[in-house]
């Protein structure tokens, strides 16, 4: 009996443990869909400025002018870079929320294999 505990002890601090990778990944993507929010803002300004239009980035404490085609590709590489970040969370979100199925099941197998085992006794 004292086996079962200790496998039961163990598979209990899996199942913890994914549950807390879960919810670091999900943080992650929360994130980065905020600043893919804010750089899809950046990118709508763009539509808005003529091309005669001063564009400036912050460096620092000081702003310096930048091209605004340079600007654009930047917050377009961005956008592709969070895109895939994204893209590769929701996976690894996927797997772990499977993962924790998986662990679930063998807790409630250990479980109800103790307690048959309880009762046959």
């Amino acid at each position: 009996m004292a086996e079962i505990q200790a496998k039961l002890q163990s598979l209990s601090e899996e199942y913890q443990k994914l549950q807390q990778d879960l919810q670091n990944t999900v943080a992650s993507r929360q994130k980065l869909e905020g600043q893919r929010q804010e750089n899809l803002g950046v990118q709508k300004e763009f539509e808005n400025i003529g091309e005669d239009e001063v564009v400036y980035k912050l460096v620092g404490p000081v702003l310096l002018k930048q091209e605004t085609f340079e600007a654009e590709s930047t917050v377009k590489g961005r956008l592709d870079f969070i895109g895939g970040e994204i893209t590769r969370l929701e996976g690894q979100i996927k797997e772990t929320q499977e993962n924790i199925e998986k662990k679930k099941t063998e807790i409630i197998q250990l479980q109800s294999s103790a307690q048959a085992a309880g009762a046959g006794k």
